[in-house]
């Protein structure tokens, strides 16, 4: 019995090309949260482990410069995740349903959050080079962000996971039957044999 299945989840053929919203199976917006919601939590450990470290730590000032590398990444990222999250909801959801209003609270929080890194990195590059360690502003706004993306990562996820939201499944699919062989994108059986 075969214990790995590969091309099939590589695979762009067979899927339907969305625009900003990636393909079908494939979409953009959730590979793209992933890596804000890493940069904001690490980059608030790193911010409050600096300021607990205190000026006098070679180790402390480094953290605090790993923070901001680590906030600039994750703003440069959630603008496309807010892009192609935005999109995904215009196309995929409509008004006055609960879908909507998940979608609704999930967006503002994530807005929220981009907003708040901006001013966050923002504040960091102005203190960049003068501060020794994370400023204690700087580290709580740091923990407000990862608190306030974990929040809205949840939101996301009941999209997905509670609601299926965008998650593209035939029903009786047969990649969950006993089979030697793949099912591909845009292949409702399992009749083609595959490697």
């Amino acid at each position: 019995m075969r214990k790995f299945s590969i091309r099939p989840t590589l695979t762009l053929k067979g899927r339907t090309f969305k625009g900003l919203r990636g393909w079908s199976g494939k979409p953009l917006h959730p590979p793209l949260t992933d890596f804000p919601i890493a940069a904001y939590v690490l980059a608030a450990g790193f911010d409050v482990v600096s300021w607990i470290g205190g000026a006098d730590r070679g180790w402390a000032r480094e953290l605090w410069h790993a923070g901001t590398y680590a906030f600039v990444a994750g703003v440069a990222v959630s603008v496309f995740a807010a892009l192609t999250g935005l999109w995904d909801a215009r196309k995929s959801s409509e008004s006055g349903t609960q879908a909507r209003r998940t979608i609704n609270s999930h967006a503002t929080i994530m807005i929220t959050v981009t907003v708040l890194a901006l001013a966050d990195v923002v504040w960091r590059l102005n203190g960049y080079r003068s501060e020794a360690v994370t400023p204690i502003g700087i580290a709580l706004l740091s923990v407000v962000i990862a608190l306030l993306v974990s929040v809205g990562a949840t939101f996301g996820g009941t999209l997905v996971y509670d609601y299926g939201f965008n998650v593209e499944t035939a029903g009786d699919s047969p990649v969950w039957h006993k089979s030697e062989t793949d099912v591909f994108p845009g292949q409702h059986d399992n009749t083609e044999v595959t490697s």
